[in-house]
């Protein structure tokens, strides 16, 4: 029987992309541009590319799917606010690739208020740019750079004639950036979906794992999901790590053969329009938790849990992260793992041999989205309805520590997707189970 197919959300209106570009136009003075280069196809070998990404922030303002596309924000600029640039129609390369949008499309599409070919662009960029005082640029885009050294260059030669001078350019990160930690009702649809797409393919791993596959088998199960729910394939690179590869907090190898007295941890998520899920799963491939492994999964469970109730307006990663290190290490020595007392073990950092990262990222167009965590050096960002963000607990004893056997080589993380509402907070990732009882009678229903 083939999997069901989950129904899928729609997609952004292009009215929201305007709206978006309209607001963050009202946030720059009056005599400034900002410049938002796309993504260009990246080789893969010989004539092959990678598969196409768009960059996010250019999707953000444009939700532009083409490759080698710029976006220009010129505030009170009569003839229209926004100019894009895009490929060049060309009816010999769309033979190949597929058909361009062109300039007509994207303005037709799009909502851009005017849009040209790329072979327009060094003609039509300076003097779109001539007069602009300030220039807000990518300062981690190259291309972006390069735009803005050759719009200083123009400047300076235009000064003998009366021209204003370019005093110089600001990184525009900070800006989209904030407007991109609040996530609207439909962005939170699409992560809706992808959590759930990414739920769907996490049960259905649990379902067909057992002793004697490999990590990359289950690794294939969870993408074939991602690809049939309509999901441009993975968020990230899926983690599938068995036993010790578990502590390995980036293990992509997955190719390992999965042992029946071990554990399996699976770090996977769907990509669907661009925006990501981002789940985490612990699990014994045998289906069953030894005595060990389900004490140490409870800890880490319930800690997850209690953070995930902290989620709510006002409270900050900050506040969410430390309740987890108390908790953990209240755990740590409760198994004796860990000695002495809770608060002495945080001060030390002893907690941080079996603990390493942090508990959480936002979450949107990237899977570590864009947003600062802090206000300032000294203040924590509360939580506001609207962001999305995780809460990952873990705990990982490496192979070699000195620890009882029965806890050596184990490496757990819960991970779940969560919204701040109004109200305190929503999971978008509950499809999958995390209970032991849950997850050892899924498993028996293979």
């Amino acid at each position: 029987m083939l999997p069901e197919l989950l129904p899928r959300p729609a997609a952004i209106e292009p009215a929201e992309y305007l709206k978006r570009r309209e607001a963050l136009i009202a946030q720059l003075p009056q005599n400034a541009a900002m410049v938002v280069p796309g993504a260009s196809l990246v080789t893969r070998s010989h004539d092959s590319e990678y598969a196409f990404r768009q960059q996010s922030d250019f999707y953000y303002l444009t939700g532009i799917q083409e490759p080698d596309g710029l976006l220009v924000l010129l505030p009170g600029r009569e003839e229209g606010q926004s100019v894009v640039f895009c490929q060049d129609r060309d009816p010999t390369l769309e033979a190949w690739t597929g058909r361009r949008l062109g300039a007509l499309g994207v303005e037709r599409l799009h909502g851009i208020d005017q849009a040209y070919e790329n072979a327009q662009r060094d003609e039509l960029l300076p003097s779109l740019l001539e007069g602009r005082e300030l220039l807000y640029v990518p300062l981690d885009n190259p291309e972006a750079l390069s735009i803005a050294e050759n719009a200083l260059a123009h400047a300076q030669a235009g000064l003998r004639r009366g021209k204003p001078a370019l005093k110089g350019w600001l990184d525009s990160r900070p800006l989209t950036h904030q407007m991109r930690l609040i996530k609207s009702p439909a962005e939170i649809a699409l992560l809706r979906h992808a959590a759930a797409i990414s739920a769907q393919a996490h049960v259905r791993a649990m379902r067909v794992c057992q002793p004697g596959l490999s990590e990359y088998q289950l690794q294939a199960e969870l993408e074939h999901e991602f690809k049939w729910q309509g999901a441009s394939g993975p968020a990230y690179s899926t983690i599938v790590g068995g036993g010790a590869n578990a502590c390995v907090l980036h293990y992509i190898e997955n190719s390992d053969v999965l042992d029946a007295d071990t554990l399996v941890l699976i770090d996977a998520g769907a990509e669907f329009d661009l925006y990501a899920g981002d789940i985490t799963r612990t699990f014994p491939v045998s289906g069953r938790f030894s005595e060990a492994q389900r004490a140490l999964y409870q800890v880490v469970l319930e800690a997850q849990e209690r953070a995930i109730q902290a989620v709510a307006p006002g409270a900050s990663l900050v506040d969410i992260h430390q309740r987890v290190v108390r908790d953990l290490t209240a755990g740590l020595i409760s198994l004796g793992l860990l000695e002495g007392d809770v608060e002495a073990r945080i001060d030390d950092e002893s907690y941080r041999r079996f603990y390493l990262h942090s508990t959480s990222h936002w979450l949107g167009l990237d899977v570590h989205d864009v947003g600062t965590y802090r206000l300032d050096e000294q203040t924590p960002r509360p939580l506001v309805e609207g962001m999305v963000l995780t809460v990952e607990p873990g705990l990982y004893i490496p192979e070699d520590d000195e620890l009882p056997a029965v806890y050596r080589g184990i490496g757990i993380r819960i991970e779940d997707n969560v919204v701040v509402t109004s109200a305190g907070h929503e999971v978008l990732t509950s499809g999958v189970p995390k209970q032991v009882a849950e997850i050892e009678q899924l498993m028996a229903t293979k």
